[in-house]
């Protein structure tokens, strides 16, 4: 089991490195939504006033 050590470490090094990677990615583009739905929220808004 030992000499396999260093290859095992490295891919479970490499398996967490890349699950951040992914919550980092979903985190940015839950950001992104949030600004997008901000954005078209406030240009319904604009729009309804327009109708009033």
């Amino acid at each position: 089991m030992r000499i396999y050590a260093d290859l095992i470490r490295g891919d479970f090094e490499s398996y967490i490195a890349d699950v951040q990677d992914y919550f980092r990615c979903l985190d940015e583009e839950r950001a992104r939504a949030f600004v997008e739905a901000r954005e078209v929220s406030e240009e319904y808004g604009r729009f309804i006033e327009a109708l009033e």
